[in-house]
This record gives C-alpha cells, structure tokens and sequence, in this order.
C-alpha cells in the first residue's frame, strides 16, 4: 500500500510541477522579459546643420513617440546644439544635472543658467555654479546629408555618475 501511495504522491507532484512550469514560464516571460529589454536607439532628425550658428547654442526639439499598449503618445523633449567654429556639432541634453530642470541660454552672460538652484554652465557644458554634480549631459550626435540626427537619451540627476535612465 505505501509503495502504492508512494507512486500517487508522485505522480501527482510531477503532473503539478509540469502544469506550473506550462503555465509559470510563459507568465514570467511575459512580465519580465520587456523589462530586460533595451529600447531600439533612434536617430532622429533634428533640423539643418546649416541653421546652426558657430558659438550660438539653439535650442531644439525631439520628438518621441511612446507606446503604451494601445496607447500611443508622442512628446517633445528638448535638447541644446551647438556648432563649433570647426564645424562638429555638440549637442545637450536639456536637463540640468542637478534635478532635472530645464535649463536657458543667456546670451549676456555667456552661460546656460537653471532657475531652480542657480546652476549655471558655460557653452562646453562644464559646471560654474550652482549644486551641479556633473557637466551637462551630451547626446551622441551625427551629421548626414547637412542635417543633424540625435538620440535622444535621459539619465539620472543629481549624481556625479552619468547613468542612463
């Protein structure tokens, strides 16, 4: 008799097992897996380079659209070009790095300036006042046909390391 009970314990233990691996793999997979995925980086075409003046930062915009499910939503996300004389354009995010403000250009003074906390940063991006643990966040940039392309990228404020969000 125990061996026989022995047998049904086991074999219903396995027939558990196997429906818990059927229906648990595919769950998992489905909850965490995107999660581990990393989004596909997108050129995006930002304007031309020939409207960029040398030394004079303009500010641009890049447009992201987020699928949610079904739901579609397409921001506006702001960044910072800036041509050099030698012609390379550098571009910014246009988030400060102390909290995630958006920041100006102040042509009179010569600094970029966020209003929160008083950070301010100079045309290459270095910190010259203000509780800023970093300088401002550059974004990988090319030039293509005379038009600049970005992709767009956040990353966490308010500490020394550059970590992408």
């Amino acid at each position: 008799m125990l061996e026989r009970r022995g047998f049904v314990v086991g074999l219903t233990a396995t027939i558990m097992a196997v429906i818990g691996a059927v229906v648990g793999i595919p769950l998992a997979g489905y909850t965490i897996l995107p999660t581990l995925r990393k989004r596909p980086e997108a050129w995006v075409d930002t304007g031309a380079v020939a409207d960029l003046v040398p030394g004079q930062p303009r500010e641009l915009k890049v447009f992201q659209t987020i699928s949610d499910g079904w739901l579609k939503t397409t921001m506006a996300k702001s960044i910072w070009a800036v041509r050099q004389a030698s012609g390379e354009v550098v571009v910014y995010s246009g988030l400060c790095t102390h909290l995630g403000c958006g920041f100006r250009w102040h042509a009179e003074r010569q600094q970029f300036q966020c209003p929160c906390h008083t950070a301010a940063f100079a045309l290459d991006g270095r910190v010259l006042g203000g509780p800023p643990p970093r300088p401002l966040d550059t974004l990988p940039a090319k030039i293509e046909g005379g038009r600049l392309r970005v992709i767009y990228k956040e990353f966490k404020a308010g500490t020394s390391a550059r970590i992408e969000l």
